[in-house]
Formats: C-alpha cells, structure tokens, sequence
C-alpha cells in the first residue's frame, strides 16, 4: 500500500455552517469506506493555513487515492488534492539507487 496526503479546502458555504461540520464528515467518512474499502486511515488534523483539513491515508494505488479526492469534492470540498508520500528511509534507499 502506498501512503498519501488530501489536503482539502472546504467552501464558504460549508465553513458558514461549522456546527453542521461532524455530520458531514461522518456522511464523507460513510461514503469513502463504502466505495473505497481498501482505505486505511492514518491521521486526521485540522489545519490553520491555506486548506481546512489534512489527511493521512494508505491506498492501494492512485486510483484508489483519486476516488477519496472525488468524494471529497462532491461532498463539499472546494478543492481536495491527494499527494503521494513516501517515507524518508524509502528516499534514501532511492537516492543510493541512482
């Protein structure tokens, strides 16, 4: 499994209504599991700064990372991008290959 970052920014409209914030996120979470089983959570934070949330996930490969991004952005994320994370001993091992 590889790991990967979403970092998400909700729209106005969804940040108006912050009280309304944890049931969304149980329907986002609800939606994510069913259509993309094979996700595995790592971390969930909160973010001040340019994106409102940052995920830490494992997924089988980027299609399976491109559909969490989807049903983020249909689930009221103004923008929602997954990035590719690789763990620094893993860079290492890379670098010496080269």
């Amino acid at each position: 499994m590889s790991t990967y970052i979403l970092m998400t920014k909700l729209t106005p409209d969804v940040m108006k209504n912050l009280k309304n914030r944890e049931k969304i996120g149980k329907k986002w979470i609800k939606e994510v599991s069913e259509k993309c089983p094979e996700v595995k959570w790592i971390a969930h934070y909160v973010l001040l700064g340019p994106y409102d949330f940052m995920d830490i996930f494992e997924a089988p490969n980027e299609e399976v990372a491109t559909k969490v991004s989807m049903i983020s952005l249909s689930s009221g994320a103004l923008q929602a991008e997954s990035w590719t994370a690789i763990p620094y001993n893993r860079f290492l091992e890379l670098v010496e290959e080269i």
